[in-house]
């Protein structure tokens, strides 16, 4: 279960939370990805889970991550076998972000690691880990929140908003999602 989160130390809501060396390494790898990965063909699986690999994203297995999915930072993403990252899925792993096997993220579906802290007047940066649990089911342009855990077996319907962790062999829809 996933329960860890981390405020980041910002003393004003416009100063990054990021060393200058993370802003450019994200810069290099968000390039990478566009002049590697974007443009080829579902087949070209291997070289983007290579590029994946090259930037430090741990791959066990497998999976699958469409040329057009978007990783903010891959060496904060997981993927275990047979796990899938749909057409436009987003991946906005400012924290831990780990898809068991076999577990499907649909396509446009946004996995968000990140928020702020509204109470703070420098806005910091709050970031908590995402799993989605083996044979999960995450449906389209669903909206998944920092800190949540979806059980193994569990599906999410299209357009849903998760806020909180869902228990396995579940299925859930809405706004929020019950």
């Amino acid at each position: 279960m996933v329960t860890s989160q981390h405020i980041h130390n910002q003393t004003d809501p416009y100063a990054s939370p990021w060393t200058i060396s993370h802003r450019i390494k994200l810069f290099i790898w968000e390039y990478c990805w566009m002049l590697f990965c974007l443009w080829t063909p579902k087949p070209a699986n291997r070289w983007r889970l290579y590029w994946l690999k090259l930037f430090g994203a741990k791959i066990y297995g497998i999976p699958f991550v469409h040329q057009r999915a978007r990783i903010q930072i891959p060496w904060n993403l997981i993927l275990h076998n047979r796990a899938c990252l749909g057409d436009r899925a987003n991946a906005y792993s400012l924290g831990i972000i780990e898809i068991k096997e076999h577990a499907t993220i649909a396509q446009e579906v946004y996995l968000c690691t990140g928020t702020h802290a509204f109470d703070k007047p420098a806005k910091n940066l709050i970031t908590a880990p995402i799993t989605i649990g083996a044979h999960a089911f995450i449906g389209a342009r669903a909206f998944i929140m920092p800190g949540v855990s979806v059980g193994e077996h569990t599906i999410v319907g299209a357009c849903s908003v998760v806020t909180r962790n869902i228990a396995p062999h579940k299925v859930v829809k809405g706004n929020p999602a019950r």
